[in-house]
């Protein structure tokens, strides 16, 4: 058995699990390249306190199920005290009892429908009023409130869905066309009886919550259905650059996304960040706002770890819990009273470029808000919390 005073003196063995194979390899695979990196990064400046970071990497194929298998073997047999990882929301509901049973800590670097809290993960993705209240505000005012809401058939699509019904309904005129649920490996041919229904219905906006290789699929359909963006656009929490990428850059152009970050974001740190990204993994990669926060979320440990000088989670955890670390959407903060974290939310419009154009963006960061108690709609200016 390792001694305490010999482990401590060694390398820190993190778990990287994400999703290098199956229908959410894409952006799984970017959450992997935005964590070496910023290991690359740490251990190339000294480590934390001379000891390198070394990542454990499982590929968890985009299966729930395998998840919670590897998140399991890397508590047990890797010895890993944080794992960085899961994509999807059933991922994440996967991984939980393993990581609260064992009492380890669980970085969660992706955008999700909220209502959740655990003293065992730290949440580095949007909550609903960091995207949806601000995607729900912008789609109304400037389209109408006539919308039809598609998406991929697991918890998270029907939970953001639930909040985007209820958010458009706040505004007068608004109207739930219809909501439907696709497998997660949906083609296009899946996708046509929805599209000569959305003829019909004839809705203010398309609200998408589909996920991983069906993106493309269901921009192609609206595209061969001849629909105009202009008019008529998809606006989505999910659409990347990544998922444009896959789809092709025509097929996105004039379609919306909200997150809190995009390539695009004009500062010295982002594009500096960038620059490094493609040095290291080449200019095919595709970083996105899942990459983004999964960057900053290993930056954030290792600077806490430094100060605690441990990676157990009631050592660090004083250290991660109202620390700060400027990311490249801006300077990012985790919340004392509920683990996720101050984002800038942002709306792009899609390019033919491959790129968005940021058309409207908060210049201070949002509080986090994942049981939306005190937000409101078109809240792009919340005042964070007294620090703790």
């Amino acid at each position: 058995m390792v001694r305490t005073s010999e482990r401590d003196k060694g390398p820190i063995r993190v778990g990287a699990l994400f999703s290098e194979t199956g229908v959410t390899s894409t952006i799984g695979h970017s959450q992997l390249q935005g964590t070496l990196l910023a290991i690359d990064e740490i251990n190339a400046a000294g480590g934390v306190g001379g000891r390198e970071i070394v990542p454990v990497i499982c590929d968890a194929q985009s299966s729930p199920a395998r998840y919670a298998l590897l998140a399991e073997h890397l508590i047990t047999k890797e010895k890993v005290n944080v794992i960085f990882g899961c994509y999807m929301s059933s991922s994440r509901k996967a991984v939980l009892p393993v990581i609260e049973k064992w009492n380890k800590l669980l970085f969660y670097p992706t955008l999700y429908e909220g209502f959740e809290f655990s003293n065992n993960i730290i949440y580095t993705g949007a909550a609903p009023n960091q995207n949806s209240v601000q995607l729900a505000e912008f789609m109304t005012a400037n389209f109408g409130g006539r919308v039809y809401l598609i998406g991929s058939d697991y918890i998270y699509p029907y939970e953001s869905n639930r909040i985007m019904a209820d958010l458009v309904s706040q505004r007068p005129d608004s109207k739930k066309l219809a909501e439907r649920y696709l497998a997660l490996d949906a083609g296009m041919a899946d996708f046509a009886a929805i599209m000569q229904d959305i003829r019909l219905q004839r809705p203010d906006f398309i609200f998408s919550t589909v996920v991983g290789d069906s993106t493309a699929s269901l921009y192609r359909a609206y595209a061969e259905a001849g629909f105009d963006p202009k008019t008529m656009p998809i606006a989505s929490l999910t659409t990347s650059e990544a998922e444009i990428s896959q789809m092709g850059w025509d097929v996105a152009a004039g379609h919306y996304t909200s997150a809190p970050y995009f390539q695009s974001i004009d500062s010295e740190s982002n594009r500096g960040c960038l620059a490094r990204l493609r040095r290291r993994f080449g200019s095919e990669c595709v970083p996105n706002l899942c990459w983004e926060s999964a960057y900053f979320q290993m930056h954030m440990f290792a600077n806490a770890m430094r100060e605690s000088g441990s990676d157990e989670i009631a050592q660090i955890m004083p250290h991660l819990l109202g620390s700060e670390f400027e990311a490249p959407q801006g300077r990012v903060r985790i919340d004392p009273s509920n683990h996720h974290t101050c984002l800038y939310p942002r709306i792009g419009r899609a390019e033919a470029t491959g790129q968005f154009t940021i058309v409207r963006e908060a210049r201070r960061p949002v509080y986090p808000d994942p049981y939306l108690v005190t937000h409101s709609l078109g809240d792009w200016t919340a005042k964070l919390h007294e620090q703790s």
